[in-house]
């Protein structure tokens, strides 16, 4: 149950909803610290499908909208995918997953940046964990 938990808060953390995975990843590691795997994986995965849900949001604005926005909007054209390793950062993640979509970059690329940003920033959280708190 706690599993999903973590998973459910790490999904809707990476949304447009507000929201903190890491006081869950930290609650979780508290109560199992012998998990500290599961924890990484399932805060992972979960963030990176919230991530990935605003990325599809961002895929339904039409992509002449995103001119609007012309700063961000060249300089995610100027570092593409890899730019998503920022995905995990307060307040410009979620909004880089939504113009990541709208601008139309690939989107296993996208989810593949995403994914490790997002883990290494699970992994320098729990990197305690490893060393037995």
């Amino acid at each position: 149950m706690a599993e999903w938990g973590l998973f459910l808060s790490s999904f809707l953390a990476a949304t447009l909803l507000p929201g903190g995975s890491e006081i869950a990843l930290l609650a979780y590691l508290h109560e199992y610290p012998q998990h500290v795997s599961v924890a990484l994986i399932l805060a992972t995965v979960g963030n990176t499908l919230g991530g990935l849900s605003s990325y599809l949001l961002g895929r339904l604005i039409p992509e002449r909208a995103t001119h609007l926005t012309p700063r961000a909007h060249a300089w995610l054209n100027r570092f593409g995918s890899p730019a998503l390793l920022l995905a995990w950062a307060p307040v410009i993640g979620d909004a880089l997953c939504v113009l990541a979509g709208a601008v139309r970059l690939p989107a296993w690329p996208a989810a593949i940046y995403m994914a490790l940003g997002k883990a290494l920033r699970y992994a320098v959280i729990a990197l305690p964990w490893w060393y037995g708190v």
